[in-house]
């Protein structure tokens, strides 16, 4: 059985520029989670069109897990790139917004996720000697990642890095090719747990708290609730970006 719970909110912006959906397409559910590029312009619209055209690109092309081709999700991306590029063009004030996207696919027995940008998704494991860990985390199509990836500085550092919006892949990027990156599919346990979020959301979260979270929690809701609170004690009064997060498990 799955269970999920998410949340989205606005921070000390003026308005919310991410946007968080779920939809049961088939036998499958798809989890998205958008984060428009206030600097741009429209940033609400680009994460609005971003989520839309997914959800409509599955339930125009649905293909189920295990029978579907490999690249389905870097084509729902795609798809999501054309319509943002399209908007940019008719939206007035639009001409240069972008941004984020992760997808998850999943049903009880298989996951698959791609994304762009500096959102991210996290996937929990319990292991019987260990407890939870984490079992599989997206890379941030951004500068501070590629300091990280030529070690030059650590994982941690990201997260208060002065070029840490910098992002080098995005939706509405004018490019040939989108540097979306798309996971293989993976086999499902009874309680694996995923969290996608926003860069306003993990930047105010260490993943070892989201760990004890999860780890304390006897629903996923509650886990939500936790890992909120921890954001919203150590974002106040540092001009909080919009942060949003959606929390998918197995039970």
């Amino acid at each position: 059985m799955i269970r999920f719970a998410m949340e989205s909110r606005t921070g000390d912006r003026e308005y919310n520029e991410d946007c968080i959906q779920m939809d049961k397409i088939g036998k499958e559910r798809v989890y998205l989670l958008a984060d428009g590029l206030g600097g741009c312009g429209c940033g609400d619209v680009a994460s609005q069109t971003a989520v839309g055209s997914v959800l409509e690109y599955f339930r125009n092309e649905y293909r189920p897990i295990g029978e579907t081709e490999a690249d389905d999700l870097e084509q729902a991306m795609e798809y999501a790139q054309n319509a943002v590029l399209e908007a940019r063009t008719t939206v007035p004030g639009a001409v240069r917004m972008c941004s984020t996207l992760v997808i998850l696919k999943m049903n009880s027995e298989e996951a698959q996720w791609a994304h762009i940008g500096d959102s991210r998704l996290y996937m929990f494991r319990r292991k019987i000697l260990q407890g939870y860990t984490i079992a599989e985390q997206t890379l941030d199509h951004s500068v501070p990642q590629m300091l990280v990836n030529m070690g030059n500085i650590s994982p941690e550092e990201i997260r208060k890095h002065p070029d840490r919006n910098r992002l080098l892949h995005n939706l509405g990027e004018d490019t040939e090719k989108l540097g979306c990156k798309v996971s293989p599919v993976v086999k499902l346990r009874k309680n694996d747990a995923f969290l996608l979020c926003s860069d306003g959301f993990w930047e105010y979260i260490t993943e070892e708290q989201m760990l004890q979270c999860l780890k304390k929690a006897d629903s996923v809701q509650k886990w939500l609730d936790s890992m909120l609170e921890i954001v919203e004690k150590n974002g106040t009064g540092e001009n909080m970006d919009n942060y949003s997060a959606v929390c998918v498990q197995i039970r």
